[in-house]
């Protein structure tokens, strides 16, 4: 999970692609595994939010 947090940082790319790249098929369930493991949503935390 710390790899989907760098590339969500360091990227501008999809929410699929970032999910597709760490090993994810569904984007959702990506969503719900790095809500669980940082407290905050993939979109949220690429803002700062």
């Amino acid at each position: 999970m710390t790899t989907a947090a760098r590339l969500l940082r360091e990227s501008d790319a999809p929410l699929s692609t970032v999910a597709a790249r760490v090993g994810y098929t569904s984007e959702f369930a990506f969503a719900s595994a790095f809500k669980r493991c940082y407290g905050t949503a993939p979109g949220k935390y690429r803002h700062g939010e």
